[in-house]
């Protein structure tokens, strides 16, 4: 059953398509085949592929396997670590709810 398509902004799709080629240049600094990081990481070539050009269907996990054949699985940490928006609602002591507000049935 193909996967549906996942629609991003085109922002996030350039984000995502930048990953995919710093992926790339990393396996091939590493002189890594793409058969030999697809089989160390447990997914097909074609995943592989898709990860490389940034797709939007493969899973976090996918990509963090490749990262992990590489050794760059530690940057993952890297996402996020420097939230200022969420620091600085921190330190005006803003109430941030923990959770979305329920959505009501009738919209």
């Amino acid at each position: 059953m193909p996967k549906k398509p996942v629609v991003l902004l085109p922002r996030l799709q350039q984000l995502l398509t930048q990953t995919g080629e710093n992926i790339r240049l990393a396996r091939l600094r590493r002189k890594l085949s793409a058969a030999r990081v697809a089989e160390r990481a447990a997914i097909s070539r074609n995943t592989l592929h898709a990860i490389e050009q940034g797709s939007a269907t493969v899973s976090m996990g996918g990509y963090l396997q490749v990262l992990f054949v590489l050794g760059l699985e530690k940057t993952i940490l890297e996402l996020a670590a420097d939230d200022a928006l969420g620091r600085k609602l921190q330190d005006a002591e803003l109430v941030v709810s923990a959770r979305a507000p329920k959505q009501s049935s009738n919209e």
